[in-house]
Order: structure tokens, then sequence, then C-alpha cells
């Protein structure tokens, strides 16, 4: 049985900002950060990260840390910026290390940290002729420092760590959406040893949230092969519409791993009706044992620091229910 008893309570990282934060005023920032572990501890997750605030969207991490990118003028519909890789990427130094460790002095818990996935990274950045000889080499060279910026988080206490590959859930349906730049296989090849280590301490989970919404149906076969090769403990799945390619998600995944179920919607401020997501997560422990899962969001709440999905307080709302959910859950044993 895993352990997931410090971390049910979770979310994906990313929180509303402070209006006007800027990420060029380092004091202005690690004033949000300490008031993003303030409102997370108030409302009793049991994980706290820095809410992305010292970065432009969920990938800055990386982007900002390594060597062999350019930010372009272009956006895409998501509101990212694009970025492009014009050589192979050299890591800098420590991506989000220090900042683990400014939110460990803030807090008893240990930080939970978000990074983007290389494979997703190679997908989104590769452009042919720019001094990269395919995709799938850029996203090898991206796991071999995101599996180092891993370890090294690891061995300054993180315990929760969690890839982001919005990607993937759209390669899981009978009719897969277009790859991009890496072929569901070669994702699956590149993510795979970014998540492995050969030493965790007790503790420790790696996770992966593989995107925001489950296909319209699923193909058993590829999610079995994407549980299958992708290591991960912990898969942070989209549970908030009441689908049955959201069960057949969670179906698919082998007992020894733990699931997150994203419970509720982060982008639409009404609030669920817990009888009805009680019902759902009843279906869960039919098959799952509940013992082995956790709640969150769907997604996080502002993965583009300037397209914040909800305002401030719909954002608390949504927490709190998520916090309420798992009491309804686990009772107190947090």
């Amino acid at each position: 049985m895993a352990d997931t008893f410090n971390y049910r309570i979770d979310h994906h990282g990313s929180l509303v900002r402070p209006a006007g934060l800027s990420t060029d005023d380092p004091q202005a920032v690690e004033s949000a950060v300490r008031e993003a572990v303030a409102l997370q501890r108030r409302l009793r997750s049991t994980v706290v990260t820095d809410g992305d605030h010292p970065r432009e969207d969920f990938r800055g991490a990386v982007l900002d840390g390594v060597g062999g990118f350019r930010r372009t003028t272009e956006t895409d519909a998501d509101g990212l910026v694009r970025w492009v890789a014009e050589s192979l990427p050299e890591a800098k130094g420590p991506l989000l290390a220090d900042w683990a460790d400014r939110l460990t002095e803030l807090t008893v818990i240990a930080p939970k940290v978000s990074l983007p996935s290389p494979a997703y990274l190679a997908a989104t950045t590769y452009r042919p002729g720019l001094g990269v000889s395919s995709a799938r080499e850029l996203g090898e060279a991206l796991a071999e420092i995101v599996r180092a910026e891993i370890a090294l988080l690891v061995s300054r206490g993180v315990r929760l760590i969690q890839l982001n590959n919005p990607l993937l859930l759209g390669q899981l349906g009978t009719d897969p959406a277009d790859p991009g730049a890496l072929s569901f296989e070669d994702a699956l090849a590149v993510d795979a040893p970014a998540v492995r280590l050969d030493e965790r301490p007790e503790g420790v989970r790696i996770g992966v949230a593989p995107g925001w919404a489950a296909p319209a149906e699923v193909d058993r076969a590829r999610a079995e092969r994407l549980y299958g090769t992708v290591g991960a403990d912990r898969w942070i799945l989209p549970f908030d519409q009441g689908t049955a390619a959201e069960l057949d998600l969670v179906r698919a995944l082998p007992e020894d791993r733990d699931v997150c179920l994203g419970v509720v919607d982060a982008t639409v401020p009404a609030l669920e009706d817990i009888d009805t997501v009680m019902a759902r997560i009843d279906t869960v422990g039919e098959f799952k044992d509940l013992e082995d899962a956790a709640v969150s969001p769907s997604r996080g709440f502002a993965d583009v620091a300037s397209r914040p999905l909800l305002s401030a307080e719909d954002q608390r709302r949504k927490l709190v229910l998520v916090e309420t959910v798992a009491r309804y859950c686990w009772g107190n044993e947090f």
C-alpha cells in the first residue's frame, strides 16, 4: 500500500497571483510566496507550493533556468508564450531547489514542487533547422536535466514532485490527438527516465499530471502503455466531469500506483455538489483502494500568471471544497 498520508489534500501548484505582481521584483515575489504559503496552511492543505509566483507560467522553472531556449513574441491559444530550442539545453544551476529551501523555512510541511515534463517541453519547443537534430534528442537532454533536479530536490527534503505533460491525455483517446513534434512512443521514452530515482527515501512520491481533461473515449491499451512505461508513483487525473472516460483512466492504473483525483473544476466558479463528488469517489472505491488516493482541483488555477482561471476568492472556495471532500473520505487523519 502506498503512503499518501501526508499528501491527500493536494493541488497542482499554480495559484492566483496578487494583482500587479511582477516576477522582476524579488521582494514582491518573496512576499507573495509567503502569503501563498499562509493561505495553504489556513486551508489545511497537506502540500505547500510557491504558487508558481516566481515564474511567468508553469514551464518557467526549466525555461528560465536552462540555456539553449529563445523566447519569442508569439503566444498560443492558452496564452503561453512560445519558446524555441536553438541548441541542446544546458542547466545553469539548480532550477527549483533554492525555492524549495525557502518554502521549508516557511512551513513545517515538506514542500511540493511542480516541473514541466521533458517530453512536453521537447514537443512544444522543437523547431527543425534551429540547431537540434530531433525532438527526441531534445527531450532526452531535457530528461537528464529534470532527473538531476528531482534528485537534488529530494536531497533537499522535497517529498512530492509533480511533472506536468498536458499533451499525454490527448494521446490516450481511441482517436488520438496530433502529438506534435514528439510521437506518443517517443514521449514515453523521454518522460520515463526523468522519474527514475536510484534511491527513493521513505515518503517520497513522484507524480505525473498527463493533462487537464480526459479524452472522449479512452484506448485502454494506450493508457496501460503510459502507466507501465512511465514509472511514476502518483497519477494526477481529471475527475471533475463525471464521464466514463475519467473512470477508465483510473481503472487502467496498476494496483501499486497512487491516484490523485481532480474532483473540482478549476475553470468555473460554481461549486460542485458534494454528494455528487462523493458518489463518483465511491465508484472508484469499488475497484481501487482509496487508501492509495488523494483529491485535488482538476488543474492549476494560474498556469499562466497573466491569465488566472478564477478569482482569488473563487479559488479559495474551491480549495476549501477539496479539503471538505478529503475529510468526508478519510476523516481527520492528516
